[in-house]
């Protein structure tokens, strides 16, 4: 993505410039002063407009979005509590049987409790919801 970006401002850039070729080609004239002025280019604030845009781009394309996941998670880790029925990173479905700053326990069958890392709970499971058979026909 950032290889296809950066294609399209080199595009922009040169189109932005003009074409040293011909600029190469043409023959000297009594204008030609005004002419070579005419096809110097843009100004040299033009560059630095160019990478500002680019961070910007860069900004709302990559970083924010990470921000705004990363809150998201944070926020559901939070709000987990004791009962709740969760999925870790690994796929273990289990059920909070205790929870603090940095651990959960969770109970994955009977008698059978893991301690995992608050960080690594994918977020809560949510429970399908099956409709009677009676209703379907």
């Amino acid at each position: 993505m950032l290889a296809i970006l950066f294609e399209l401002l080199v595009v922009l850039q040169s189109a932005v410039q003009g074409d040293g070729a011909g600029a190469a080609t043409a023959a000297p004239s009594a204008g030609a002063p005004a002419a070579q002025a005419a096809q110097a280019g843009p100004p040299g604030y033009f560059n630095i407009i160019f990478i500002v845009g680019m961070f910007a781009v860069m900004y709302f394309l990559m970083i924010r979005p990470q921000q705004k996941r990363a809150k998201e998670t944070e926020e559901m880790l939070k709000s987990l509590k004791k009962g709740a029925i969760v999925r870790t990173t690994g796929g273990i479905r289990g059920e909070i049987f205790d929870i603090n700053d940095r651990d959960a326990v969770l109970i994955i069958a009977d008698k059978v409790k893991i301690n995992v890392l608050r960080a690594h709970i994918a977020g809560p499971e949510s429970v399908p919801s099956v409709a009677p058979a009676a209703e379907k026909a």
